[in-house]
Parts: structure tokens; sequence; C-alpha cells
């Protein structure tokens, strides 16, 4: 009994808030441990007893370096790695990579909690939990002056782990952990991967539904993107299998509802009354499962040509440790291998940390990345002991461009984009006015209503078309860039007895008041109202705020995209009609 209720605290603790958690006769019993091996130095007798296939050899490339996680290889070869607890980043030296340092390892820039690392442009961009900062690297591999490019990402909770890397589009995706174990988000922008500009002005989801996807990388045969998320933790020593996912743009991957291929989590509840079959509809399935609570952290895919030609296009995963699980699991590097695109199996590569019948551990790996001679570094960040892999025991791989095709990405982040307004897109029928007690036709919309301020949405009303089974309503700049027009608002099924909806509507896929009115994605990727955001200084961008009549009800799912409802929409449209409103942000946003 007192263990039960000790579990209960703890779930509750870290579970976090539960939007709408409501009864439902769950009775599912779970048994969990918390289990953390002890730590044990790196001598040189247990680095020697690590494994690695045949032809392989493991040394330590640099000791006690503490705290280090994230780890990035310049062109020209020098290595920056992130220290979290001590915040700052590392530069090493290796020029002729034959796995000994150069000079001392030393610090070239601090910042408390530094922990991303991604390397563009010629600089060496660096996230905190909230921030991305981004400095010149100068030829001796010291940065120059550090700029803060982005300030407003979600604050940390229980995943304050940024990680970054430049996709083979020139974007900057950084990945956003959820703040929680199992809960509903306020933040959109949490258990998400985010797509930003190189300079941080402008950002999008670019997926959500990803609990704490650390470790995410490109395809370098076939540009796609594959990233390792974490599980969620209380469900049991076996649940939930840490999820290998293909992640595409506007696609959502299932928590905190759905884990896996259609696994359900017994601790949560959808908001807006959505079952959790139906949340599954909603959500893509997990590719390929790895050992519960492993814990997967950075991911590369092979692209040197050092290891045996069989390696080239597979991936690499450090798998940092569970401590949610008894027998321990993870505390290794495993491989990935592909074939024609698509993953087929995970196998050990770097294992033998865990020692004394797994009760304690020689290093947690979080790091990955590959020099520029082609051999794999390991970070651990419990010794600080930074691993190098090489090989020698055949014919090398042959060397090739390592240039990852882009057009996937492209024809992701293009869909939707350089249309007209869907109020230009649908037939001419009966005019519908629209109005708004908030703002006149053609005049400011008030500051409110804004994504810079409250982000509330603005209420509207129309005159009933008869016969109107359903309304819809989109918003829409079409002033907007890269994205245009962006989509500010997709709601459906509104019921034709309507004529309008009340300020500040909740931002779910589903709402309970009005009964049964479904939402969309937005350009933002987020479900929901999202407010007028134009760039500071930038001219009056226009909203068109257009409402439909249909004479239907359209079977759509939650969160669908504008245009997967004007699919559903066509010839059904009986009147249509819209209210312009202008919105200026000439004053950078108070912080």
């Amino acid at each position: 009994m007192k263990r039960t209720l000790v579990y209960a605290a703890l779930l509750c603790v870290l579970t976090g808030p539960v939007l709408a958690q409501q009864g439902d006769g769950t009775d599912v019993p779970a048994r969990v441990n918390t289990f953390k091996p002890d730590k044990v130095s790196a001598t040189d007798q247990r680095i020697a007893a690590l494994k690695v296939p045949q032809g392989f050899e493991v040394k330590a490339f640099a000791k006690d370096l503490k705290n280090i996680r994230i780890i990035a290889v310049a062109p020209n070869g020098d290595i920056y790695v992130s220290r979290r607890e001590q915040g700052d980043v590392l530069l090493l030296k290796d020029a002729n990579e034959d796995g000994a340092l150069d000079e001392a390892p030393r610090a070239v820039t601090h910042r408390p909690n530094v922990h991303g690392l991604a390397i563009g442009g010629g600089q060496l961009y660096m996230a905190t939990p909230t921030e991305v900062f981004r400095a010149p690297i100068n030829a001796d591999g010291s940065l120059g002056a550090v700029e803060r490019i982005i300030n407003d990402l979600p604050d940390g909770g229980q995943h304050p782990n940024r990680t970054m890397a430049f996709g083979p589009d020139g974007m900057l995706y950084i990945s956003v952990g959820s703040s929680c174990n199992a809960c509903n988000e306020t933040n959109p922008e949490h258990a998400a991967l985010l797509w930003s500009t190189p300079d941080g002005k402008s950002r999008t989801i670019f997926a959500s539904g990803l609990r704490n996807t650390v470790g995410f990388a490109w395809d370098p045969k076939s540009g796609e993107l594959w990233g390792m998320d974490h599980g969620i933790d209380f469900l049991g020593d076996d649940v939930q299998p840490e999820e290998l996912n293909h992640i595409v743009k506007g696609k959502q991957y299932g928590w905190p509802h759905i884990w896996g291929k259609d696994g359900q989590n017994p601790q949560s509840t959808p908001p807006g009354e959505i079952t959790k079959a139906q949340w599954a509809q909603m959500s893509e399935p997990m590719t390929l499962g790895y050992t519960a609570h492993a814990a997967p952290m950075q991911v590369v895919f092979y692209t040197g040509s050092q290891f045996a030609a069989e390696y080239r296009g597979d991936a690499f995963v450090t798998m940092r440790g569970s401590w949610n699980r008894k027998p321990a699991s993870g505390y290794e590097v495993v491989r990935v291998r592909f074939r024609n695109g698509q993953p087929t199996a995970f196998e050990p590569f770097l294992t033998g940390f865990l020692v004394d019948g797994g009760q304690k551990h020689v290093a947690r790996p979080v790091g990955l990345a590959i020099t520029r001679g082609g051999a794999l570094l390991v970070g651990d960040d419990a010794n600080g002991t930074l691993y190098r892999v090489s090989y020698s025991g055949g014919t090398p791989a042959a060397a090739q461009p390592t240039a990852i095709p882009s057009q996937s990405l492209e024809r992701q982040v293009t869909a939707g984009t350089g249309v007209p307004l869907v109020l230009e897109r649908t037939p001419e029928t009966a005019s519908i006015a629209v109005q708004s007690p908030a703002f006149q036709d053609g005049q400011p919309i008030p500051k409110r209503f804004s994504a810079y301020h409250e982000g509330v949405s603005p209420q509207l009303t129309w005159n009933p078309v008869p016969k109107a089974v359903t309304y819809v309503v989109v918003a829409e700049d079409p002033d907007a860039s890269p994205i245009k027009p962006f989509v500010h608002w997709v709601a459906w099924n509104i019921p034709g007895s309507l004529t309008g909806l009340p300020e500040g509507l909740q931002t779910q896929p589903r709402l309970t008041d009005p009964e049964g009115v479904l939402q969309g994605a937005t350009s933002r990727g987020s479900i929901g109202y999202y407010g007028p955001k134009p760039p500071v200084g930038d001219p009056p961008h226009h909203y068109h705020f257009q409402i439909f009549a249909l004479d239907a009800r359209l079977e759509v799912r939650p969160g669908a995209t504008r245009d997967e409802v004007l699919k559903a929409a066509k010839g059904h449209v009986i009147g249509k009609g819209q209210l312009v409103g202008t919105y200026q942000q000439t004053d950078p946003p108070l912080k």
C-alpha cells in the first residue's frame, strides 16, 4: 500500500498538468522501478574491456572533461563539445586524425546551460533552454562576437536540453522536448521539432507529438528525416519502447496519448473529448522500436570513408541509459541498419559500459559525431571521457559526395504556399456579410488579438445562409513571407444554426463549446487560432477572416490542414464572405 502511494505521488509530480483529466474506467497496473546503476571510474582496464565489432578499435580521445554533451565537427576537423553543467563549449583539435589531442581542450564561450550545437554558414550555433546564439568561427577555431538570435523558446520543464541541426534546405531545426512526462501541453512548441530561418527571425512547428527527440538526422541517400524519441516513464519496465520515427512536416507522432504503433497511455486524457482511438488516427505510428527507457540521444548517419562500405548510410545512436527500468537498458551505442531508405533493425555497436552484472556503469553516452577522417566520436557525460572509434579491419568505404538531397524537404516546406486565398479558389456563390465588434473592415486589428500580445481569437458574426448545414472559417495573411499566404486559423463543422463565434476560443483540435467544432493546423504548425505576428517593422499585413457556408458536414480529422478541409468542402460551398483587418508591429515586444 505504501509503495502504491509513493508511486502515485511520483506520477503526479512527473506527469505534470493534464488538462481535462477525467475518470474513464482505466485500471492498468504497472510494475515500475527506479534503478540507477552506480558510477565507476573509466580506468584504462575498463576502457580496454569495451566491445566493438571485429576490425574496430575504441580508445579514450580525451578524459576528465566532466559533463560533456553534444558534439559538432567543423569542416576543418575542429571538434566542439558542449558542457551543460559547466555552461561552456570546449574546442578540441586533432589535425592529423591520429586520435591524439594537438593541445589541451579550451573553452571558446560560456553560456549557462548551453547544450545544442550546430555549424552552418561558418558559424557555431548554440542553444540553451530558451535561447539560441551564434558566433563566427575564426581560423584558429576560436569564436567571434556571440549574437543572440532567439530568446523565446519554451522554458525547460522536464526536458530542457535543446538540440539543433541544419537541414538540407539550409534551415535550422530545433528540437524542444516536453515540459512533463505525459500532459497536454499549453505551449504548442513543447514536444515539437521547430523549423527556423538561420537568423532566428521566423520559425514554425515542423512536427509535433514528439516527447523528447534529442537525436535527429537526415538520411544522406534519400534526404528523409529520422529521429529517436524518448518513451513515457512509469508505464512499466518494458513500456514504452524508444521510437524511431520518420519525421515529416505537419505530422503528429502520438505523444502524450498514443505510443508505438497503437499503444495507449493510461495516464492521459486527450482534450476536447477526443478518444484515444481518434488520437491514434491523427498520429503517425513509429517505424521501429527499441528497448524501453534506454534514453536515445544524438543520432548520426555514417557518411565517412573510414568504416567498411556496409556501414555507409546506416545510422548510429547513443543510448544514455535508463533509470526507470530494472535490469538497466541503454548505456551503449547502437547501429541502425537501413535498406532501400528504410530502417530494418537495431544492433549493438559499442557496448560494455555496464559492469558488475549491470549494477554499475563506466559511461552514459550522449554526444556522437564523425570526424573529418571518418572516425566516430562518443561523448560520456558521466565521467567526461570522449571516446574515439576507428576502423582498420579491411577495405574502407569509397569516398562519396555527402551532400544530402533536398528535394523531399523542399516539397514538404513549400506545400500549400504560393497559392491564392481560399476565397479566390472557391466558386462564386451567395455573399456573406462578416463583422466583428473588435475592428472594422480594412481597419487595424487590436493588439490583444496578435501573437505578440494575448493572442485570443476575435469575435466574428455573419448573416445566416439558408440551407447552411455548417460553416468554415479560414484566416490567412497574403503579405507573409516565405509562407504565402500564412494560415492563421482553420475551423470547420461550425453548426449551421450559429451566426458567429465568441472571442477567445480554445486552441485545441475539438471544441466542446460550440460543441463539435473542429480546428486545424496553422502555418505555424499549431492548432487553433494563431494571432498576427508580422516581423517587427514590416508594413501592415492584411488578415482575411473568410467565412464559408456549406451544405454538408465535413468528415475531416481534427487537426487537418487548410488544404485538407478545402478539398473536403469542394462542391459544398453555398456562400462566402470575408472581413479584412490589418496589423503592424512597430516596436519589439516586451519579453
